[in-house]
């Protein structure tokens, strides 16, 4: 059985995997990269700022942290030890040889699960339970799906790589909103916490503090920007 889903996801793998062009690897490469998207994450925090107070704030940037170092370390320091599962780019594996790689980019030796996929999804669903908005949800959601894709067109990870992965952050992700925002609620209910003041954040009339789509809209013109670098690339 094991054997059977392991020919299936390395099929699925081959698929996708082979569809390519010089376009999608510099689009792929940059949308997979962890520094790029830091302005996002910043756009986040200037919504928390307007919406939450201060210690809430705190707490809920503390569960961020938590769910991303968990999922990290739940698929790197536990699972992938005792799986040892290796990469489809890993010269060790013979599906290598089949395997599209971009820039010489192939990763470490163990794929299962993906980190990239459980940190992704750990982010995108503790922040779209904490906001509650359907646009937003939607966004972030589609910003880790894709994310996680590009794994797959790098040639570094297997689909049950991050579909395992992705579950996992989603649990962790979700755990921790809900475990950071009974914290808070608990230590305001016994005066633990002082009544603090949202953070005054002055906003373009474009951000309204009544609909919160900074991100949407950091994130939308960092996509548009990898676009433009990746047809820049492709021209020249």
């Amino acid at each position: 059985m094991i054997d059977f889903i392991q020919n299936i996801d390395s099929e699925v793998f081959l698929f996708f995997n082979s569809s390519h062009n010089s376009f999608f690897d510099s689009f792929m490469s940059l949308y997979s990269g962890r520094f790029i998207w830091i302005p996002m994450y910043a756009a986040l925090l200037f919504v928390m700022l307007k919406r939450y107070p201060t210690a809430k704030v705190l707490l809920l940037l503390l569960g961020i942290t938590l769910s991303i170092v968990l999922a990290d370390q739940v698929c790197s320091s536990v699972i992938r030890p005792v799986c040892q599962r290796l990469r489809p780019s890993n010269l060790a594996n013979p599906l290598s040889e089949f395997t599209h790689i971009v820039n010489g980019y192939r990763g470490g030796a163990y794929g299962f699960p993906s980190c990239h996929a459980a940190n992704s999804f750990a982010l995108a669903i503790f922040a779209a339970t904490m906001l509650k908005k359907r646009s937003f949800t939607i966004f972030i959601i589609g910003w880790a799906v894709v994310n996680s894709y590009s794994r797959i067109y790098l040639g570094v990870h297997y689909p049950g790589d991050l579909i395992i992965g992705g579950i996992i952050g989603c649990l962790i992700g979700y755990l921790c909103c809900k475990l950071a925002v009974i914290s808070y609620d608990r230590l305001s209910a016994n005066g633990t916490l002082k009544q603090s003041r949202p953070v005054l954040v002055s906003a373009p009339a474009f951000i309204d503090s009544k609909h919160y789509n900074a991100m949407e809209i950091i994130g939308a013109i960092t996509i548009l920007a990898i676009i433009l670098v990746s047809t820049a690339k492709t021209i020249a």
